[in-house]
């Protein structure tokens, strides 16, 4: 207890003015008085919020101001003046199965006086006087609790499913790439082999085999190199290269052209094909080289799709945080883009992601497998909230805003979306438990209540909805920079205190 209460009589007839006690029977009354007191504080904390939870308050008269700590800052969430309103230890009866520590700060604004029971005081009478309150009021809580525990688990293992389709979805593709290509690979390796012989059998001199094979060489490393081509000059070049092939008596030159246009090659390069054989062994010589360039091409396409499946494993390592401590410091960006590749199938080719990182954020003390179910709740739900407005074969179905800053001693994390924006009406509920503007089936109305959980009580942070608006939506996640307490209370959110 922080403030230094001055002890005055206690007046059995003033309680029952109270709405807490009117109906309270005299001796009843006089058991309150005798065992418990009338105090009166000047201006300043009656306790303060993470205190063990030792007395239970009811304001006879003065004003009360309750604030909770949300990272840096004390929030006021309530201010009253009204006799009979009570704050404190009134989860006592509940006993030890529950933290017994203030979950709020209380102060006064001016001389004030609470009538005080000790919080073991006010259990034992709870129990004595209404037992079957006491156990319908133990069922409620415990219940309550036990069903946001099964239905936030249920809330993980359908993300944990969403996710692990996506995942699923997006190795596929470079999988399936890479056996395609594979078994292309070895089809030209094959006629490779075949064209060797040939070559080899044919009226080819040692000195042109050798400059054949130089050429091969420095082909295999233009191709490493090949530059970006728009579909104009793609185009363009293909026609250059299939006319060359044409009237150089190579058959089927059309065939050929984007093989070479696709590895960066043009005329010049055919030119000195052409210089380096004679006309009759020319086009075997070409056809030789084109296994050369398909299979590089080939090679890269493997190596493209194995570093694909490289990095949406890293992603998912990074995404689950299997093989790292629980509580460390992390890269704010790295644990958004692992989250952002996990989500690419959720996110589909219609959204546009647009990453607005400061990249000059030092590494923050976080739990970071918990703040990637933080992003993965926002970024859903955005999705969600676009997608809703816009057919789903519609190329623009909306813009993803993923911004980071600093914010005085802590970092900012904006989500922002160009849906339809949250109802004024509804706005003040989405982080109740529970509560979900979802169609019925699609949401368990516990993301934003499990990401509010995991940001402010674990992290000492701030989540909040900056903007709502049609097509202006944003989610803004605050995080200390420096470290906090790493071990939060069995209990995150108790019910809230009446004042």
């Amino acid at each position: 207890m922080n403030g230094r209460p001055t002890p005055l009589p206690c007046d059995a007839e003033e309680l029952r003015t109270l709405f807490l006690f009117e109906k309270l029977a005299p001796d009843q009354l006089d058991r309150l008085c005798r065992e418990g007191a009338v105090e009166r504080y000047d201006t300043g904390p009656v306790y303060t919020e993470g205190e063990p939870a030792t007395c239970f308050y009811v304001l006879l008269d003065g004003t009360v101001v309750m604030s909770r700590r949300v990272g840096a800052d004390d929030i006021e969430i309530n201010r009253t003046s009204d006799p009979g309103v009570y704050a404190g230890a009134f989860q006592a009866y509940l006993g030890d199965r529950v933290p017994q520590r203030y979950n709020s700060s209380l102060r006064v604004t001016g001389p004030s006086r609470f009538f005080v029971l000790s919080a073991d005081t006010f259990a034992t009478i709870m129990r004595e006087w209404f037992p079957m309150a006491v156990h319908l009021l133990e069922g409620l809580f415990f219940g309550n609790r036990s069903t946001q525990q099964a239905v936030g688990q249920r809330e993980r293992l359908l993300a944990l499913g969403s996710l692990s389709a996506g995942l699923t979805h997006e190795l596929n593709n470079p999988a399936a790439a890479a056996v395609r290509a594979t078994a292309s690979l070895r089809e030209r390796v094959a006629g490779m082999r075949h064209k060797l012989a040939v070559i080899a059998s044919g009226p080819y001199h040692r000195d042109t085999l050798a400059s054949l094979v130089e050429l091969q060489e420095r082909t295999a490393e233009r191709i490493a190199k090949a530059p970006g081509l728009s579909p104009l000059e793609a185009s363009d070049r293909e026609d250059a290269v299939g006319d060359w092939l044409d009237d150089h008596g190579v058959a089927e030159g059309w065939r050929l052209a984007p093989t070479f246009v696709q590895a960066g090659l043009d005329t010049e390069w055919l030119d000195q094909v052409a210089a380096t054989v004679d006309q009759h062994t020319l086009e075997g010589a070409v056809r030789w080289l084109n296994y050369t360039v398909e299979t590089e091409l080939l090679m890269n396409e493997i190596e493209d799709s194995s570093t694909r499946i490289s990095h949406l494993v890293g992603a998912a390592k990074q995404y689950s945080q299997l093989d790292r401590a629980p509580h460390q410091d992390a890269d704010i960006h790295e644990l958004l883009d692992s989250t952002l590749m996990m989500l690419t199938a959720k996110i589909g080719p219609g959204v546009t992601v647009v990453k607005d990182y400061d990249t000059g954020l030092p590494r923050i003390p976080a739990y970071p497998g918990e703040l990637n179910q933080v992003w993965t709740n926002l970024i859903d739900n955005a999705v969600s909230a676009m997608k809703s407005v816009h057919r789903a074969d519609d190329p623009d179905q909306g813009t993803l805003t993923v911004r980071t800053a600093r914010d005085g001693d802590r970092v900012l994390v904006e989500f922002g979306d160009t849906g339809p924006g949250i109802p004024p009406e509804v706005r003040g509920r989405i982080f109740d438990p529970f509560f979900t503007t979802k169609p019925v089936g699609e949401g368990t109305g516990l993301g934003l209540d499990i990401s509010w959980r995991i940001v402010v009580n674990k992290h000492h942070g701030d989540l909040s909805v900056a903007r709502s608006e049609p097509g202006d939506t944003r989610f803004q996640v605050r995080l200390p920079l420096t470290p906090a307490d790493p071990d939060p209370p069995a209990d995150p959110q108790p019910p809230e205190e009446s004042s």
